[in-house]
């Protein structure tokens, strides 16, 4: 059987390492990379770090407006399809090129997977949320990673197709950590002590694109008690520059990190920081506490254990729950399967005649 596979962006590029490698065992796999994230920083090291085989097809879209990007997208992917012809398309997560891939499938009538379905904030303000929404209406496999999100795909409607397979993340995670800790050198070349820092990821329009909120922000990194290690996101970067952000005697800017490197700096902060919801994940499989910047969450399990803390950007709130954050003595349950989806989607994938059984 074949497949096509479509990813953008660099969160895609780790859940896709892991299905590609099960699929790759008995079926045809074509990757198809938008190029929604495109320098070497945000893509190219994590084909590397992730080994995933080079792409079969690299479209070249680069950054945009919303409507720009996946306008250039929806015809790009269209014409690998017709070339193709696969029996289903793969997509993850909540991007444009996850939305495009789902449009352009489903317009073919080719049966679209969607890995990580189910997960909503219900701030329909965020593009993400329209992109998940919409790529879950469209999809004839839904792969939930929780019964949360199994739940929310039958309150739209939604019941047939559905599969509570676990987060492909910590499979990732399981696969790659330990090649993570024995190998990067990142904590000695940024002379960073185990638990002696923290480590802060942002990204989201809402939080960069408006000047008080990004201001906000950096004064409550400003005022925690250690220093604030931020990997910088070329969006982040411009917008510092367009509002004229000062870094501020705490925050330490860095280029963006490959996704090794990334691992060792999550797992021995002191705590995460972040507006991502793909760090949410990494930092509670690494049992590391997280605050996320955000006023909603998809992830809504890890804030019930205590060890996930919904701040929004006030630097009060942002402060006090670094100060109150998880320690060795919360409960921490598996939340997100056992780090074997990708085998459970593969299984489920290898019946394509049957799609919703």
């Amino acid at each position: 059987m074949k497949f096509v596979t479509v990813v953008g962006a660099r969160p895609q590029f780790v859940k896709a390492g892991p299905l590609s490698a099960e699929l790759r065992r008995e079926h045809e796999e074509i990757l198809v990379h938008t190029g929604q994230h495109y320098d070497a920083e945000m893509s190219d090291v994590f084909f590397t770090d992730l080994d995933l085989p080079a792409a079969d097809y690299h479209l070249g879209v680069g950054s945009g407006s919303h409507g720009a990007q996946t306008g250039l997208m929806l015809p790009a992917i269209e014409e690998v399809l017709v070339k193709e012809m696969p029996g289903a398309v793969i997509t993850y997560g909540d991007t444009n090129s996850t939305l495009a891939a789902g449009l352009a499938a489903a317009k073919l009538r080719i049966p679209v997977a969607h890995v990580e379905a189910g997960l909503r904030s219900f701030n329909r303000a965020m593009p993400e949320e329209i992109n998940r929404v919409l790529t879950d209406h469209l999809s004839t496999w839904l792969f939930a990673p929780s019964t949360v999100a199994a739940e929310q795909l039958r309150r739209e409607g939604i019941e047939t197709g559905v599969h509570v397979v676990g987060d492909i993340m910590l499979d990732a995670l399981r696969m790659y950590r330990e090649r993570a800790l024995a190998g990067s050198r990142v904590l000695e070349h940024l002379g960073l002590d185990a638990r002696g820092y923290y480590v802060a990821t942002v990204h989201r329009a809402e939080n960069v694109d408006d000047s008080d909120t990004i201001h906000e922000i950096f004064q409550a990194m400003n005022r925690l008690d250690r220093p604030v290690v931020l990997p910088l996101h070329p969006r982040t970067k411009e917008r510092l520059r367009k509002f004229s952000v000062a870094r501020g005697p705490r925050v330490r800017l860095v280029e963006p990190v490959g996704y090794l490197d990334m691992l060792a700096l999550l797992s021995q902060a002191a705590c995460v920081l972040t507006d991502s919801g793909g760090v949410q994940k990494e930092a509670y499989y690494l049992r590391v506490p997280c605050v996320t910047m955000r006023s909603e969450t998809e992830w809504v399990e890890t804030v019930a254990t205590g060890w996930n803390t919904v701040a929004g950007t006030d630097p009060e709130r942002i402060v006090a729950a670094v100060r109150n954050r998880a320690d060795g003595n919360t409960p921490h349950p598996d939340l997100y399967g056992d780090g074997f989806t990708a085998r459970r989607i593969a299984r489920v994938l290898s019946c394509v005649e049957s799609p919703r059984s």
